[in-house]
């Protein structure tokens, strides 16, 4: 249901941005979201780094070389760009912007350093930040992955608290300790934004002319 034709009389869609510090479980909460929810879409990032076991390209991330990822940058071809934890990540520009017109609603999946450049250039994007419900439990995520060193890990639970750290430039914080309840949080973001009046005036048009006929 994550890519239904849209209405060509619908408004144009909606931009989230969603930050979270590593090992808070927001890859695997927007999965679930783009699932259960209708006319959403996922925007896959352009990455230098490696892909990892079980990573698909074109899923999820478009792995790209330091040279072709230098030559994107330079031709303008990213809606933001970061460098974290030595790696290079990017958004597609035209991507985005493409399904925002097709009345789309687009998930950015990004640092807060993204997040800031976003906003700048497109002011009415939602952003929302996902949080873990404590450092203890953030670090536990982390060690029970089993894919990083002792000294990636501290290295990651550094980041993840300067990431925290920014969370004044977000508009929702959403805490990850109920999976359920904390995807419940936002698909209850995404509705309450599209019953707004601005998106709902296209679809009630003819609705509102018949209640407010006089007789």
């Amino acid at each position: 249901m994550n890519n239904p034709k849209a209405s060509e009389q619908g408004p144009r869609g909606s931009l989230y941005v969603i930050s979270a510090p590593s090992g808070a479980g927001k890859t695997s909460l927007v999965r679930a979201l783009e699932r259960e929810t209708e006319n959403l879409v996922v925007s896959v990032s352009h990455t230098t780094r490696a892909s990892r076991a079980g990573e698909r390209e074109g899923a999820d991330y478009h792995f790209t070389s330091e040279a072709d990822f230098q030559l994107m940058l330079d031709d303008g071809a990213f809606l933001e760009h970061a460098e974290v934890f030595d790696h290079h990540y990017g958004t597609s520009r035209q991507w985005v912007l493409d399904r925002l017109d097709e009345a789309l609603d687009v998930i950015l999946e990004i640092d807060w350093q993204g997040a800031r450049q976003i906003h700048a250039q497109l002011a009415e994007s939602v952003r929302i930040m996902i949080l873990p419900p404590s450092q203890a439990v953030l670090e536990t995520r982390l060690r029970t992955r089993g894919q990083d060193s002792e000294q990636v890990v501290s290295r990651r639970m550094a980041g993840a608290v300067a990431e925290m750290s920014h969370y004044r430039d977000f508009d929702y914080l959403v805490i990850n300790d109920d999976f359920e309840y904390a995807l419940k949080d936002l698909q209850a973001i995404i509705r309450a934004r599209r019953v707004r009046r601005e998106f709902q005036l296209p679809a009630c048009a003819n609705l509102l002319k018949g209640l407010l006929a006089t007789t």
